[in-house]
């Protein structure tokens, strides 16, 4: 009997460590480049206002962090084969989703729009309309499901695994239009640098229940830490000084 309580008291230790995984080392896993969100300078170095944001929680977390860049299409094989232990990078809260990774509280949210040249006109607002087009998406993102689940019987879906292979063919006359979230076709459509070229067409819209960190579900002390510290992020000003570095306009979730 004494052998077995001391087993019983060995496996509840072990159990009692497992769940209270003290992290020292976290690797971020990231889809670059996502302007304004992660992308890297003319001298390579990374940047964006989730870099801004995952470095802010580590310094908090007391944690050494590392950031791995990872293409979108394989960034949650990347986490679940242990390439990395937390997406940082613009991932939608999505049910389908929640069947693999565990999500922390969403940090931000943005709204998907509808970008063309600008002499292109189209009523986004009719269903109908969209015929024969040549639409573009990023592959495995909520626009790739908006667009697959709305457009596809009539209209050419493209998808890519980068934003910017899908504005290089907008710019190229190989797409009619693309859905982005907002703040990408802002920050790189919008500009001046390319004098009006090109518009957002129609209102802007909300898909999905905003981003979170994503992580293997057994990791939930990572999550617990994820939440405590963004909250804190959120509530001392912090979180509105690094949006302001980016955007004009509130993503606060």
């Amino acid at each position: 009997m004494k052998k077995l309580a001391c087993v019983i008291a060995t496996s509840l230790l072990l159990s009692s460590a497992v769940i209270a995984k003290e992290w020292t080392d976290v690797r971020l896993g990231v889809d670059s480049p996502y302007k304004p969100f992660e992308y890297k300078t003319p001298d390579g170095e990374l940047t964006g206002f989730e870099i801004d944001l995952g470095n802010e929680v580590c310094k908090r977390a007391n944690w050494n962090c590392t950031w791995v860049v990872q293409s979108w299409d394989g960034i949650i094989p990347g986490l679940l084969s242990r390439k990395y232990d937390a997406i940082f990078s613009s991932m939608s809260i999505t049910d389908a989703r929640k069947k693999k990774v565990l999500f922390s509280e969403p940090y931000y949210n943005t709204p998907s729009a509808w970008f063309a040249a600008a002499d292109f006109k189209l009523d986004v607002a009719d269903k109908t309309a969209f015929k024969k087009l040549r639409i573009g998406v990023q592959r495995g993102t909520v626009q790739d499901t908006h667009v697959t689940d709305n457009y596809a019987s009539k209209n050419t879906i493209k998808r890519y695994n980068t934003s910017g292979d899908l504005l290089l063919d907008l710019e190229g006359g190989r797409l009619d239009m693309v859905l982005l979230d907002f703040p990408v076709g802002d920050s790189t459509l919008l500009i001046p640098e390319k004098k009006g070229a090109y518009a957002a067409v129609g209102d802007t819209f909300q898909l999905g229940e905003g981003m979170g960190v994503a992580l293997r579900k057994r990791d939930k002390s990572l999550a617990a830490t994820f939440n405590k510290v963004l909250a804190e992020i959120k509530a001392d000003g912090t979180y509105e000084i690094i949006q302001a570095k980016y955007f004009s306009y509130s993503i606060k979730m």
